[in-house]
């Protein structure tokens, strides 16, 4: 029984829509059913979201644009939360820019450049949110968020708002504090400083340029499987074990670059899982090197 939807309708969160499928909320367009989707429609109504399933035990996960997730075959029980509108927005503040946690990662990188900010440039291909980004310390070309974020607005499991600094997040490699607490981010500002528009849209306009020759960008896939391992790189460690081309069902590893697994049209969850498996498996036999996903597995197997 999903008494705790109803619970929810009774408090007016939000939109909820009960056995949502979840595969067009990722790039992979890969999943099964939500219990529910449930997408706020305000802050203090996700942290009522948060307080109630808390109090009734009801498992949530948040959601963003699926950029970096893996959603299984038979779905996700329990609650997955979406941020909306209320969340989408951005703001100028000279050198300092805030965002909603439902910002596009991607309109972010090119709206500070157009206002000759820079700093996000590196961010232009990555395909998430503000808050998945800040989740993840999201990154490329040499940089990360880690390195411009002053602070996120953060709701907590127990419906309380907090600001969190750099420090406090813990940044790492692909991590931060927020994968080991059960917390949702509303909303980041970054310090980012003026320059050359014109020398901001190169940059741009090169990182693209490489995205294009290097990334299979016209098939669906979730980006980099794999994190790099320190002094190396996952793509080529899986190319020399001579996997490129490699496929299980519907997904396969790509022939553009190796670090990416793509759904040629009908792959599943259990596909893409068994696939990263035996890339770890035969990376590690020939290394010793055990490859770490980067994507997030969420559901039932």
């Amino acid at each position: 029984m999903n008494d705790w939807i109803d619970e929810l309708r009774r408090l007016s969160v939000g939109t909820i829509l009960e056995n949502e499928r979840l595969a067009p909320y990722t790039t992979w367009k890969i999943g099964g059913p939500a219990d529910a989707l449930v997408v706020p429609s305000g802050k203090a109504e996700l942290a009522l979201t948060l307080r109630t399933l808390r109090r009734l035990g009801v498992p949530w996960m948040i959601l963003g644009r699926g950029s970096n997730l893996l959603v299984s075959d038979r779905g996700v029980r329990g609650a997955v939360i979406k941020l909306g509108d209320a969340f989408d927005y951005v703001r100028f503040e000279g050198e300092r820019v805030v965002a909603g946690g439902a910002y596009s990662l991607i309109k972010l990188s090119v709206m500070t450049g157009k206002e000759g900010l820079t700093g996000l440039e590196f961010a232009g291909g990555i395909p998430g949110t503000v808050g998945g980004a800040v989740f993840m310390n999201a990154g490329a070309h040499a940089s990360d968020i880690s390195r411009i974020l002053i602070s996120a607005e953060v709701v907590l499991e127990d419906g309380e708002l907090a600001v969190w600094t750099r420090d406090d997040l813990e940044f790492s490699y692909r991590h931060s504090k927020l994968q080991e607490t059960k917390a949702v981010v509303t909303e980041a500002a970054f310090q980012l400083a003026y320059g050359d528009r014109r020398e901001i849209a190169a940059a741009m306009a090169a990182y693209k340029d490489r995205r294009m020759r290097t990334q299979p960008l016209k098939m669906q896939s979730a980006g980099s499987v794999f994190r790099n391992p320190p002094g190396d790189h996952a793509a080529r460690l899986i190319e020399a074990a001579g996997l490129k081309g490699l496929r299980v069902g519907g997904a396969e590893v790509s022939e553009i670059h190796a670090n990416f697994i793509v759904n040629t049209g009908n792959a599943t969850a259990e596909d893409v899982l068994t696939l990263i498996e035996i890339i770890q498996r035969t990376v590690e036999e020939r290394t010793g090197i055990r490859l770490v996903p980067e994507v997030l597995a969420v559901g039932e197997r």
